[in-house]
């Protein structure tokens, strides 16, 4: 398969790694200096891009990734307040686009398991969820998007808690704290505090290359879809991939 990687700090980089380790072409590298090579031919030859930039930048590389006919697959976060915008490229314009706020296996399941431990909370008014995620002082939105997801897997479970905030603590709103600590990858702790107890489930990755190799297992299966795809509907598949191997 023909990558294009857009965004080549340290995510880059390591999704460079992963994809030449499985046996994929990259045929072009986009950052910030070389914008005009979306124009290229290498880059249209692309089956996928693989894109990890900042907020600010995002959606502006969709559109130009979009308008020369690649599939993008993204994991950067603090833009979705134009997600319809790109669901409308899908739509409207043939567009194919992938995004998750969180591309490692290991926080699927764990997004998973939070919308089914807020589920049994329903019946259990003492227990107030609180949000804690930790991620490198180079990671410019918070909360992050991964914690966002966490939140709304919460609130779409949980009838007791209505919306999130960073500043809030009155009752019904789901508190997020971040923390941004020297060159931690990303740890996310759910916590649901009692008087007398507190349940508490964590996830904390150990370095990027779980992220990158999900996206590059994302890209795979997104070269032969089309659309606006999610990472609900990767997982589905890798399970059911998995039953059917049995």
């Amino acid at each position: 398969m023909k990558i294009a990687i857009i965004g080549y700090g340290k995510m880059g980089k390591a999704i460079e790694r992963i994809a030449l380790s499985r046996g994929h072409e990259i045929v072009s590298v986009i950052d910030a200096g070389n914008q005009e090579d979306f124009n290229s031919d290498a880059f249209r030859s692309a089956d996928v891009a693989i894109e990890f930039t900042t907020p600010s930048t995002a959606v502006d590389n969709y559109l130009k990734a979009f308008s020369q006919g690649v599939k993008v697959v993204s994991g950067s976060t603090g833009w979705t307040a134009r997600m319809d915008e790109i669901k409308r490229q899908c739509d409207d314009h043939g567009a194919t686009f992938f995004w998750t706020s969180n591309f490692s296996i290991g926080v699927n399941l764990f997004f998973a398991l939070n919308s089914y431990l807020s589920s049994l909370m329903k019946g259990f008014p003492q227990y107030t969820p609180h949000i804690t995620e930790i991620h490198h002082i180079h990671k410019l939105d918070h909360p992050s998007g991964t914690a966002i997801s966490l939140a709304d897997g919460i609130i779409g479970n949980n009838q007791r808690i209505g919306r999130w905030s960073e500043t809030s603590c009155e009752e019904g709103t789901l508190r997020i704290d971040h923390i941004r600590l020297g060159e931690t990858p990303g740890t996310h702790t759910v916590t649901w505090d009692s008087p007398v107890d507190s349940i508490e489930i964590r996830h904390e990755a150990k370095s990027r290359e779980g992220f990158a190799l999900g996206a590059v297992i994302a890209a795979e299966w997104v070269a032969s879809q089309t659309g606006f795809l999610t990472m609900d509907m990767l997982m589905n598949k890798i399970i059911s991939d998995s039953k059917s191997d049995k």
